[in-house]
Order: C-alpha cells, then sequence, then structure tokens
C-alpha cells in the first residue's frame, strides 16, 4: 500500500489517495480463488480442483477482483489512515479511481473526520438559572398523575368520553387513494392525548365497540411529510373496545400503598415537596449547564461532517423506540399513526443532533486545553459503580464498555463542571405571560 494523496475538503472530509500494489492485489485473488473454489464448476474437473488461471481464463480476469479488494482494503486503509495522521468518525466512501495496466489499484478515499475546533470564551460566562418553588397546587397535581399511573382499565359497554383509551384500526386515504404509513391495527389511542392529528380523537368521541367511523381531517401547513402538508384526509377507523380509566383515591392508603415511608397522606405530601423540589433543582440545573454549553458553542469554529449528525440522529433515534416501547408502541405503529416516514421523521432531529454533536466537541476541546485528566483510581471507581447500576461483574461490564469510551464519557462530566464552576447565574428573565 502507497499514500499518494492527502487533500482536506469541506465539512472535515479528508480524501486519500491510496495506491495497492499489484502484487497485494494477485496474493488476495489467490486468497479469493482459494476461499470461491469449490462452489465454481469447470468442464473436465471436479469442484475445488480446477486452477486458478483457468478459472481466470473461462470466467475473466476479474472474477476474483472483488473478492480480492474486499480482502486488501481493510489493511490498506488502516495504514493509510495511520499515515495521514487522521481520525476517522465514520465509514469512507470509496471509488475505484484508477486500475492500471500493471494490475494496481488506486483507490478514492474520502473519509470523515473530527474537524478541528477552535473555541471563543468558554470561562467567566453568564447564563439564566431559574428559580425554584414548590406549591400546594403542583403536590396535588403530581398526586394526581401518580394515581393515572396507578389507576386500572376496565372494558365498557358504552360511548367513548374524552379520557377513554379505544382500540382502533385505522388507514388514511387523500381523495379516496390509500397513502403509505397511514396504516395501523388494534392501536391503543387515548381520546384526549393529542397524539394524533389534531381533531382525528375528537371525532372518536361518542363511539362504541363495533362502530366504524369515517374520521376527517387536515394535516397542518407545516407537517413533517410534504406530500401530506396542509391536505385533507379520510381516515377509515373500527373501533374494537371502549375502556375507561377508574382512579384510586388519593387518601392515607394510597399513601401507605405508593410510599415505603408515608403513613398518611400529609406525609405522602411532604415526601413530593421535597422530591418535587429536588427534581426541579436538578432540571433547573441541567438547563443552566445547556445555556453555558449554547454560549460555547456560539462561539466556536468547527466544520461539523454530515456523518457526525447521521450518527447522532441514529441515537436520537433509538432513545425514542425504546420509550415508545415503554408505552407498548413500535415506530412503525408511531409513524403510521402520525402519517410520517422515516426519512421526513428523522429531519425533524437534525438540527437537535448538530446542536448536540457540536456541544460534545465544545466540551472534548474544554478538556484538552484544561488538562482534564482521569486517574485509574477513578476509572476503576466508575467501572465498579457501573456495575452496581446494571446488576453486573466489573469484568462484564469492562468486557461490554471500552476503557476509552468511559475515560471520554468522564472528561466530558468534568468539562461541564469546570463550566459551571467558571459561570455566573443570573435571574430567568421572566415571559410577559409569567408576569
Amino acid at each position: 500500500m502507497e499514500l499518494k494523496n492527502v487533500e482536506k475538503l469541506e465539512k472535515s472530509i479528508v480524501a486519500l489517495t491510496v495506491e495497492i500494489s499489484a502484487d497485494e492485489i494477485d496474493a488476495a485473488k489467490e486468497k479469493a480463488y482459494r476461499k470461491n473454489r469449490k462452489n465454481i464448476a469447470v468442464p473436465g474437473f471436479r469442484k475445488g480442483k480446477a486452477p486458478r488461471k483457468l478459472i481466470e481464463n473461462l470466467y475473466g480476469d476479474g472474477v476474483f477482483f472483488e473478492d480480492a479488494l474486499n480482502i486488501c482494503y481493510p489493511d490498506a486503509f488502516e495504514k493509510a489512515v495511520a499515515e495521514a495522521a487522521i481520525n476517522p468518525v465514520a465509514q469512507a466512501d470509496v471509488e475505484i479511481q484508477d486500475m492500471g495496466d500493471t494490475g494496481a489499484v488506486t483507490l478514492l478515499c474520502k473519509v470523515p473526520v473530527e474537524p478541528e475546533v477552535t473555541l471563543g470564551q468558554y470561562k467567566g460566562l453568564e447564563a439564566e438559572r431559574a428559580e425554584v418553588s414548590v406549591t400546594a397546587e403542583d403536590v396535588n397535581a403530581e398526586l394526581d398523575r401518580i394515581a393515572q399511573r396507578f389507576a386500572r382499565t376496565e372494558t365498557v359497554e358504552r360511548e367513548a368520553k374524552d379520557g377513554d383509551t379505544v382500540m382502533i384500526d385505522f388507514e388514511g386515504f387523500l381523495d379516496g387513494v390509500a397513502f403509505e404509513g397511514g396504516k395501523g391495527e388494534n392501536h391503543p389511542l387515548k381520546l384526549g392525548s393529542h397524539t394524533f392529528i389534531p381533531g382525528f380523537e375528537d371525532q372518536l368521541i361518542g363511539c362504541k365497540a363495533g362502530d366504524e367511523k369515517d374520521v376527517v381531517v387536515t394535516f397542518p401547513d407545516d407537517y413533517t411529510a410534504d406530500d401530506l402538508a396542509g391536505k385533507e384526509a379520510v381516515f377509515k377507523c373500527k373501533v374494537h373496545t371502549v375502556q375507561e380509566s377508574i382512579l384510586p383515591e388519593i387518601d392515607d392508603e394510597f399513601a401507605k400503598d405508593i410510599s415505603d415511608t408515608a403513613e398518611t397522606l400529609d406525609d405522602l405530601k411532604k415526601e413530593t415537596e421535597e422530591r418535587l423540589n429536588r427534581t426541579r433543582n436538578a432540571e433547573a440545573d441541567r438547563e443552566f449547564e445547556q445555556h453555558i454549553i449554547d454560549k460555547v458553542v456560539e462561539g466556536m469554529q468547527a466544520d461539523v461532517p454530515d456523518a457526525m449528525v447521521e450518527q447522532q440522529i441514529d441515537t436520537i433515534i433509538r432513545d425514542f423506540e425504546y420509550r415508545l416501547q415503554l408505552q407498548r408502541m413500535t415506530i412503525d405503529n408511531y409513524l403510521a399513526a402520525s402519517g410520517a416516514d422515516m426519512a421526513s421523521f428523522r429531519k425533524l432531529f437534525t438540527e437537535q443532533a448538530e446542536k448536540q454533536v457540536k456541544g460534545r466537541l465544545a466540551l472534548k476541546k474544554i478538556a484538552e486545553l484544561e488538562n482534564i485528566e482521569i486517574s485509574a483510581e477513578e476509572i476503576n471507581t466508575e467501572f465498579e459503580n457501573m456495575a452496581t447500576q446494571y446488576g453486573m461483574e466489573v469484568d462484564q461490564v469492562r468486557k461490554a464498555m471500552p476503557e476509552e469510551a468511559v475515560v471520554a464519557d468522564m472528561k466530558i462530566d468534568r468539562a461541564i463542571a469546570f463550566l459551571r464552576e467558571n459561570a455566573t447565574a443570573v435571574p430567568q428573565t421572566k415571559t410577559s405571560e409569567e408576569e
């Protein structure tokens, strides 16, 4: 392998021109021949016994070329990356640039790399932090939400009303033609949850089990799927069941049922107030930290490759799918219910993903500039904590989680702490509605 040229392109793409010699290609062809000869039939020879040259004469000189290139490429690419001293963040886009008369092959590998990062001010920043308070109304509202989680459902033989859950089949049509992604079966829909297109759920109020209903809705003008935005659609629905939520009484017995320490409703209210206070302060801290990171990102320069953003979108989608699974839904059902396809759904997260990628790059740069290091003892403690959290042995966690990745995350956390300690919190500006 010979690295012929290194060229920096836009969006942190590095173009590597890599030549694989004729000898390397020939050796790889021999490996490909030995691997595949048992599957190649040649008249006059038992399978696996025909000479390589005879097979190439019969089927063409390129019969083993593709496999040979696949054999050569990983090692050649790894060596080229090391020689060019770059840090790939995704797979390269590879094309054959030249196939010389000598048998050598020249590849053009366009490699997304981690961008160079230049920071502006990151010390002594000011950022808003919300003031936290918990009222009696907040506590009561939280207890109502808890009661909702402990509600039992009961199938009822009556018309559906707001707050009921209906099990439905549905299929969407535009001008009488079914559109892709608009169909679902046995889908649980809580009326009033506002999970479907505006106006959809309201039209199912009054239906009972066995009813069929044409639900007419207009997709919002800013809908994610361009082919549906602003258009009127008809969803043919069939209601299978209507289920009512029956809430428990919020009293002393309720307090004992949901808390290991509360003996009375007053005890539960006090615990709830303290928990809300902790939760809201933690959320205020996270928002304060994010405001600081946003300011750092505003002042940074980095040409982020599209591949890094796409990878972050993948992570966001996986997290979204996990949350859907907790609600006993799949991503396909969700997309069908919202009338979107995966491509348009992914676009929704582009801005968020880019912001997250830039934030992490900025924090990594801060860790580098501030010489943040993690000791071996701290690494061991982190693995022990992870093992406790996941109920696994430390050795199992070490096998599942590369130490390099764990250390990188720890440095990011330290960089966030550094920003917080070197920033000033100012009161959050109230909106006109809050005033």
